[in-house]
């Protein structure tokens, strides 16, 4: 029976090699919005706050994260390769089958494999490391996996829903002391659960950054909503150009008191 499970294991782990092969790892989901661009070379236009970001501020939310919260985890499992064997009438072959005891997920950690989980902005660009741990059940065996992924961060803005949102795409895994055997196979779950689970990120609420001023001479109220977002990465900071649409109404002004 042992000999059978094992060979079976081989079997399907061959299967989801060559499904990762032609499919490559699960890539994250379009983000809503438009992406966010850089701000025009002219300037900003009339109307615009700049609102910056630096990586201590990154560091101080992770890190509450990390203290308060449970660390972040996700389910290790292969969407798309499951699905298409359930279709095919395989389900009692699944590789979950040979699970025994194993959790199945990988869990970001604040630090790991010298690496420290958080945001660098350098280059130009948003990077984000990620150290994590976990486990994975292949062969009947619980692999105990360890390592670091390397993200970039990109942004988009939803006007309708006056939403920043961001984008990890992780770009690559470095696992720690994994067969090699195995390794081709864990190496994409992990990048394709990070990108398919964490994805999107909301980096920010612009209604709450919308005004609305009465302003008594006028007898008036100047109102003003977010209609374009651009960012700029500088060395160290981020830096979002918040550009308002502002209108003014008439008879909405409350009486002083």
């Amino acid at each position: 029976m042992k000999y059978f499970l094992t060979l079976l294991g081989g079997i399907i782990v061959g299967a989801v090699l060559v499904f990762l092969f032609f499919t490559g790892a699960p890539r994250a989901k379009p983000l809503p919005g438009s992406p966010v661009g850089p701000p025009d070379q002219g300037g900003p236009p009339p109307g615009t706050a700049v609102v910056a970001l630096d990586e201590k501020f990154f560091d101080a939310v992770l890190g509450a994260i990390f203290r308060d919260m449970n660390a972040p985890s996700f389910p290790l499992k292969l969407v798309g390769f499951n699905q298409q064997m359930e279709q095919g009438g395989l389900a009692q072959f699944r590789l979950a089958a040979l699970q025994s005891g194993c959790e199945d997920k990988v869990v970001l950690v604040p630090e790991g494999s010298g690496v420290k989980t958080g945001f660098r902005l350098t280059g130009g660009k948003m990077v984000a490391p990620l150290a994590f741990t976990g486990s994975y059940s292949v062969f009947g065996s619980c692999i105990q996996l360890k390592g670091w992924a390397q993200a970039s961060l990109s942004l988009s803005f939803d006007q309708s829903k006056q939403i920043v949102y961001g984008q990890l795409n992780v770009e690559g895994v470095n696992l720690e002391g994994a067969p090699i055997a195995v390794g081709g196979l864990i190496t994409p779950l992990v990048q394709g659960t990070i990108n398919q689970r964490v994805n999107p990120l909301e980096i920010l609420r612009t209604q709450h950054l919308a005004l609305s001023v009465p302003v008594q001479a006028s007898n008036g109220t100047l109102n003003a909503q977010v209609k374009d977002v651009r960012a700029e990465v500088t060395e160290g900071a981020l830096k979002l150009y918040i550009t308002y649409d502002f209108q003014a109404q008439r008879g909405a002004a409350q009486p002083q008191t």
